[in-house]
């Protein structure tokens, strides 16, 4: 069985300040998703479900479903705030989406193969799929699931802090910590995350998750559970947010889960400002006219 890719594409993009799932950063209009899943399916995935929001799905599949129609199976699936387990309601005055975690539940129904995940708005070349399909295809323990780590000096935008699960190691490369820092810049030629109580430099080489992961079906009920105790803790709150990495986190220390962190040597980028789009362009160029890519994708 073929391994799925779930892609998240729920979020507006608060820093950004739009929809830049389907912004036109390739050569010939081609949007960063295009070009993953056109990774992808190089690789060897056989489905690919999007994430979405239900107030811009006509237009986010009048865009999508003609260009991949016969080469690769195709399913939507929704996020809202009130989808949640039995017994849980959205406090008064909440806008603010769930997070990583709350969307990737949404797909929980239509995922019962291994599966790899990723954001829509993030570039993680062509290597990085192929090391997650190898993974999904050669793992055979159901509660062993694998992250591509880049470097974090490699994933900072020169236009403000970023946000990043910073990640720790055992001698045999599986994630022992992962802390979301949501606030992550330069100073000088120096990297520091920020905290209401100061600043803490960190090494450039330190890796970190862009969300790109490496699942089997088994870990929707358990992600499910662990939702359950974040609502119960936080879920009266109007902006706390549920990260899939940090119940993986959780999981590795219950002992019930293991994680590989695969170094890789592909080139991420992405858009987290809009002035970041000048940079995508180029280095999209760039890979067209060094023949990674065709002329056209698709």
């Amino acid at each position: 069985m073929k391994p799925t890719l779930l892609i998240l594409a729920a979020g507006m993009g608060s820093r950004y300040g739009g929809l830049k799932q389907m912004d036109e950063l390739g050569p010939n209009g081609e949007s960063i998703i295009d070009y993953s899943i056109y990774d992808a399916i190089r690789a060897g995935f056989g489905k690919v479900v999007f994430v979405i929001r239900k107030d811009f799905a006509d237009a986010f599949k009048e865009r999508f479903e003609s260009r991949l129609a016969g080469k690769i199976k195709t399913i939507y699936v929704y996020q809202s705030l009130d989808d949640l387990p039995k017994g849980f309601t959205v406090p008064e005055g909440r806008e603010k989406p769930w997070g990583t975690g709350h969307a990737m539940l949404m797909a929980k129904d239509v995922i019962k193969e291994p599966f790899g995940i990723i954001n829509a708005d993030d570039y993680y070349g062509r290597e990085a799929y192929q090391q997650v399909y190898d993974f999904l295809n050669e793992s055979t323990d159901p509660n062993e699931y694998a992250m591509v780590g880049y470097p974090l000096v490699k994933t900072l935008s020169e236009h403000g802090t970023v946000s990043r699960g910073i990640c720790e190691t055992d001698e045999n490369g599986n994630l022992t910590d992962i802390v979301e820092r949501t606030k992550i810049g330069w100073e000088g030629d120096k990297i520091y995350f920020y905290e209401d109580n100061g600043k803490t430099e960190v090494s450039g080489d330190v890796p970190v998750s862009m969300n790109f992961w490496a699942f089997k079906p088994g870990f929707f009920p358990l992600l499910e559970e662990e939702f359950i105790g974040f609502l119960k803790e936080k879920g009266h709150e109007l902006k706390s947010e549920y990260y899939f990495n940090i119940a993986v986190d959780n999981l590795i220390k219950k002992g019930i889960a293991s994680t590989k962190v695969m170094k890789t040597k592909s080139q991420w980028f992405g858009v987290t400002y809009k002035e970041d789009k000048p940079m995508v362009h180029a280095k999209f160029k760039e890979l067209h006219d060094k023949g990674v890519y065709p002329e056209k994708l698709w």
